[in-house]
């Protein structure tokens, strides 16, 4: 039989039940093999009782001493009965200097006390129980978060500035410095959003009419990494070279907030305009009427003219749906003119291919490959562009192409080098 004695109410704060005739403490802490919540119980006397009953501080010091052997306990494991009952007469009945001593010793669960209100300056200092006079029977789990957040900083020597914190909450990364940023004036002091909004014009105004399209060579929803970083970089140094003060991470989180925004506005360009040339249109050569994809697993698809996109557009959405680790080979040929293109995505180069002599009795029909280097998913979609609107030749001032495989290949070993 299992009667409650004495709760403050919370859902997690330890209560003292009675049990079997005799008095335990009880809480709930980590999880079983099956994510359900684990309980554990330990005994307690009746003046361990009558400190937890008036004394919220000195319940809530337990509390946070305690969780700790139920990490340990794992999630099948049994709470060290006697370490548990250990803590209770240094946390519940010794004067504050020894409460505190003992704290410098033992673990402790500091995101607790922040949570229920802890002085953060005394903390720090090692006075846990001056810290603990403005603990509140009601959980800020935000404010413990927020603090762990800045104690992961200051490990790596990053310490925030009011106006460094106000960005960091503005675009909903203080916490997480993973999240997707976004904008969340509501979340910043009003005092300080004017200076938000100053830093996050800075910002904008490096990034206007820049772009951050789709990368189809990893899927038909990866961004283009060249891109990305362009932008990242032009902001980061516009709000570097006007707010100097700031550190590493506002500066940062304002430059992942602008990428992610122009990928937005950027997925919401069509693909014709998305492959359009520097005239702004797309248009392919009259003279094709039809053109063949493949890929490196043999993988077929036509374009023919009069369709409702280009074949540059076709094209990529045929590589945003073929890519993958082991097919990084995609070929456009052009049967009635005998020549085509073939872009190695793996070694970032392209090799044009001509034929010089069709096949004819039973001769096998011979071909010119020249091969060229190419630097980013922005060259690759222009030689596309080029190649759908006037074949081979009008690559030419894609160059050099070269012949000789020995030759291309030490280009592409000193490219490489010189990264």
């Amino acid at each position: 039989m299992r009667d409650v004695v004495f709760t403050r109410g919370s859902a997690w704060l330890p209560v003292v039940i009675r049990e079997d005739g005799g008095l335990r403490l009880m809480l709930g802490a980590g999880a079983d093999a099956n994510h359900d919540p684990r309980t554990f119980t330990f005994p307690v006397e009746e003046a361990h009782l009558a400190v937890i009953r008036d004394d919220l501080p000195r319940h809530l010091l337990l509390w946070s001493a305690v969780l700790p052997l139920c990490d340990d306990a794992g999630t099948g494991g049994p709470l060290d009965e006697d370490a548990a009952v250990a803590l209770l007469d240094p946390i519940l009945l010794a004067p504050p200097a020894d409460v505190d001593a003992l704290f410098r010793r033992v673990r402790w669960d500091r995101s607790r006390l922040v949570a229920h209100g802890a002085d953060l300056g005394l903390l720090a200092r090692g006075r846990v129980c001056a810290a603990m006079r403005s603990a509140t029977g009601t959980a800020n789990e935000k404010r413990a978060r927020e603090h762990q957040a800045d104690r992961r900083r200051a490990e790596r020597g990053t310490v925030l500035g009011p106006l460094d914190a106000a960005l960091l909450r503005y675009t909903g990364r203080y916490v997480h410095g993973g999240a997707v940023p976004r904008r969340l004036p509501e979340a910043v002091d009003a005092a300080l959003l004017p200076e938000v909004m100053r830093v996050i014009a800075t910002a904008e105004r490096a990034c206007a009419g820049m772009r951050i399209g789709l990368d189809p060579r990893r899927g038909n929803r990866a961004t283009d990494k060249q891109e990305w970083d362009r932008v990242t970089a032009a902001v980061e140094a516009a709000v570097r070279g006007a707010h100097p003060a700031l550190v590493d991470d506002a500066v940062r989180t304002v430059g992942f907030l602008m990428c992610t925004e122009t990928a937005a506005r950027s997925r919401n360009t069509s693909a014709e305009a998305d492959d359009a040339g520097a005239d702004g249109a797309e248009a392919d050569d009259d003279r094709k009427t039809a053109l063949s994809f493949t890929d490196d697993k043999g993988v077929e698809r036509k374009w023919l003219r009069g369709g409702p996109r280009s074949a540059s557009a076709e094209f990529w959405q045929f590589v945003g749906d073929r890519s993958a680790a082991d097919n990084e080979v995609f070929t456009i040929e052009d049967e009635q003119r005998g020549e085509g293109i073939q872009l190695h995505f793996y070694a970032d180069s392209v090799a044009r291919i001509t034929t010089t002599r069709a096949g004819r009795k039973g001769r096998d029909p011979e071909y010119r490959v020249e091969y060229g280097l190419v630097d980013g998913l922005g060259a690759y979609r222009n030689l596309v562009r080029a190649f759908t609107r006037g074949g081979c030749a009008a690559l030419d001032p894609f160059g050099p192409w070269m012949s000789d495989v020995a030759e291309f290949e030490r280009a592409r070993r000193a490219r490489r080098g010189a990264r």
